[in-house]
């Protein structure tokens, strides 16, 4: 047995105080590189596996899973198996494409290997986040192992208390931060941000990003020293090289062509039509001379040297003449169309169109039992807002299997952080709030269009948001020293430009921002130019909104639920729930109303139409109802006493009628009068606290057609003796009887 395994090479690095501790050599020894990263009580491994693809699969095929152990916080999971694998939860998803952004533009072009990089989380302390540990360690793992990679890099968190910037703030400082941002830093430059604001200026975003990713450059240099000490032999990797004469003739018959023409078509559709038009004459030229015709390894190359071709194109075209493939400048914002109120039975609905992009968008607002509930490290997470992002296959005119991809998932919790801040509190306004962005077209910036379109239907659907938010997608054509922004991309200048930067906020300030890129880095000048340009494009967006839907609508959609709050005393919960929840089932059941009942006594009541909040409310109130002095109620005898009977006038309240009471002649026995299950009909004459006393007699007078004189049924006098008796009866009485309750 090789003891050497218990041995690992460990290194620890101390940043702001806190100690960061990388593994290797411990676990997981036969993967291609792996590593143990620990904070705190906080572990993550992450591995990295490869194997050569026997051919070319036309894209770099890299699988990043990310997954939560739920021992790791002494949990054991609430599925019905009591298994965590599976298909992973949108944390997990999300995650995961944070590990992959960042790494994936590392790998060099052309690299022939399946990769596979898995994150598990194995113990969480419920402080220190895994996330970014993951992604540190994913960076660590393959920068150790034998594949050829443009790393390292960190993964981090910045948020900002009290003023003050923190790196990898815990969850505690995070409920208290304004800012939520997590970054990919190289030893030059940020790779890769997401996050989320409170109405944040730009220039503090941008600060807090330049201070952390000097504050993270500790840990990139630990993972040198790492791979200094324990990594891999690179494996040989040789990049491709076009064949000079070849990207010559492309570019000559991709010229003769129209190449350049077609590259300015405006419409996105008639734009790929021609540009499909120039490479059937491209590759009809080729096949027609004998120098290319029999070449198929030549032949296979030439969709990659036309797409190389193109983007050559554009850029040049933007750097040169400042003009854009659909003839914009760099700063102007497509067009925008909105129609709110779009659909007859939704709640909320709108319509955004931004040039070729347009999204449907609809809220729908529910109670509280439609709140998503879902397993986690740090306990049971409960959710009152979703956004929701389809990409349907039509929207881009074509054939796919209809199933909700990883990228779905990212654009929809975008689009949720950015709408998030303006939410009401949850006491203010107790539904929960669903939104479905449908992308029906799509030629870019569609996850901006998820917000713009959710912030309409939103007001369309009267949620009192605090202010309207946009979001608008900047581009960036980067060569060597100058670099342009572009405002509100294409989707041809997403594949063709070196940045997708989403940014989304109010007037006031950012609340949702990502941002990839695919250059080695961003520089601070870079990302401010970006910022300041995305700030007057959201400004422009948010203007067109506004004319709209200037504000939320004053009232709900009539087809949106009714909601009324209840306050009820406390003591009859229990009654009106009923024996296994009886009574609250036969409520809910007639009325097709949810009814969520707190132990404080607050009832929060939501209906499907007004009649049935009012019914509903006086089903659950019937519960809490209290006596009143000179009122006549009919219940049966509850108990028979030496000195009268117990009553129940209402539900929980009950009421003496003493044997003087029962009627106007003189009774004996309280058996000669009443029995025990009978109905009578009684006047409540006096009310002492939770003390009540009721009268039959009194209302034998009134049918009589003497009215009720509250002196003729006051207590009658009595010797000493029977006084006493019957005081005692009485407070017997009101002993067994429990009490009625007043209180709401």
């Amino acid at each position: 047995m090789n003891n050497d395994i218990f041995n690992p090479t460990r290194l620890t690095c101390s940043v702001l105080g806190k100690e960061y501790i990388f593994e290797t050599g411990r676990l997981a020894n036969q993967a291609d590189g792996a590593v143990w990263m620990q904070c705190g009580g906080t572990v993550v491994l992450v591995t990295v596996c490869s194997q050569t693809l026997e051919q070319s699969k036309g894209f770099f095929p890299l699988t990043v899973e990310y997954s939560e152990r739920m021992y790791a916080s002494g949990r054991i999971p609430g599925s019905y198996f009591r298994r965590e694998i599976g298909r992973p939860s949108e944390h997990e998803t999300l995650v995961s494409r944070l590990i992959d952004r960042p790494i994936r533009p590392l790998f060099p072009k052309g690299l022939q290997q399946d990769v596979q990089v898995l994150a598990t989380v194995l113990s969480a302390d419920q402080e220190n986040d895994p996330d970014v540990l993951a992604m540190t360690a994913a960076s660590a793992a393959i920068h150790l192992s034998s594949l050829p990679f443009d790393g390292p890099v960190v993964g981090a968190r910045v948020g900002r208390v009290n003023g003050e910037f923190v790196l990898n703030p815990t969850f505690a400082q995070r409920a208290e931060s304004d800012i939520d941002l997590v970054l990919a830093a190289s030893a030059t430059a940020l790779t890769m941000v997401e996050g989320e604001a409170r109405f944040v200026p730009e220039d503090v975003l941008i600060d807090a990003l330049e201070w952390a990713r000097v504050q993270v450059l500790p840990l990139v240099e630990a993972q040198e020293e790492l791979k200094r000490l324990a990594g891999k032999q690179k494996m040989a990797f040789t990049p491709h090289e076009d064949d000079p004469a070849l990207v010559a003739r492309v570019s000559e018959l991709a010229s003769a062509a129209g190449l350049e023409a077609a590259l300015r078509v405006p419409e996105k559709m008639e734009r790929k039509d021609a540009r499909a038009r120039v490479k059937t004459a491209v590759m009809e030229g080729l096949l027609a001379d004998p120098a290319w015709a029999e070449n198929t390894a030549a032949l296979a190359e030439v969709p990659d040297l036309l797409a190389a071709l193109e983007k050559k194109t554009v850029r040049r075209r933007i750097v040169t003449e400042g003009t854009r493939i659909d003839g914009r400048d760099t700063k102007t914002v497509r067009p925008i169309q909105i129609q709110a109120g779009v659909l007859p039975r939704t709640h909320g609905s709108a319509i955004f169109r931004r040039g070729e992009t347009k999204g449907l968008a609809v809220c729908t607002l529910g109670s509280s039992t439609d709140e998503q509930r879902m397993d986690s490290l740090n306990g049971d997470v409960v959710k009152r807002f979703m956004l929701h992002y389809n990409f349907p296959p039509f929207s881009v005119g074509e054939v796919k299997p209809v199933r909700l991809s990883r990228r779905e998932v990212g654009h929809g919790a975008l689009a949720e952080k950015s709408l998030r801040p303006v939410l009401p509190a949850d006491e203010n306004f107790p539904f929960t709030i669903r939104v479905v962005s449908e992308t029906v077209e799509s030629n870019g910036s569609s996850s901006m269009a998820a917000v713009c379109g959710g912030c309409l239907a939103l007001m369309d659907a009267g949620v009192p948001i605090s202010a309207p938010v946009a979001g608008v997608a900047m581009g960036l054509i980067k060569e060597e020293d100058k670099f342009i922004i572009l405002t509100d991309i294409l989707g041809d200048e997403d594949a063709m430009g070196d940045m997708d930067f989403k940014v989304a906020g109010t007037a006031e300030g950012v609340t949702g921002i990502q941002m990839d890129i695919k250059v080695e880095g961003l520089s601070t000048d870079i990302m401010r130019a970006a910022m300041r340009q995305a700030h007057e494009g959201r400004l422009h967006i948010l203007g067109e909104m506004t004319r709209v839907l200037a504000e939320p609508r004053k009232e709900l959609s009539p087809y949106a639920p009714q909601f009324k709050e209840l306050y009820v005393n406390p003591d009859i919960i229990r009654l009106i729930i009923g024996p296994g929840g009886k009574n609250i089932k036969a409520i809910t059941t007639a009325t097709g109303s949810s009814v969520d009942i707190e132990d404080s006594g607050r009832i929060s009541v939501f209906s499907p139409t007004a009649e049935a909040l009012e019914r509903t409310c006086q089903m659950l109130l019937y519960y809490d109802q209290h006596a009143e002095v000179g009122k006549n109620y009919t219940g049966k005898v509850k108990k028979i006493l030496e000195i009268g009977c117990i009553v129940e006038l209402l539900p929980n309240v009950e009421a003496l009628v003493h044997i003087s009471q029962l009627d106007t002649a003189r009774v004996p026995q309280v058996t000669d009068v009443v029995s025990l299950g009978q109905e009578l009909t009684v006047k409540v004459i006096e009310i002492n606290g939770d003390r009540i006393r009721a009268s039959r007699k009194a209302v034998l007078l009134e049918e009589q057609g003497h009215p009720w004189n509250p002196e003729e049924t006051a207590r009658p006098a009595r010797s000493s003796e029977s006084r006493g008796r019957g005081d005692r009866g009485e407070r017997r009485g009101g002993e067994r009887r429990g009490g009625g309750r007043e209180r709401h």
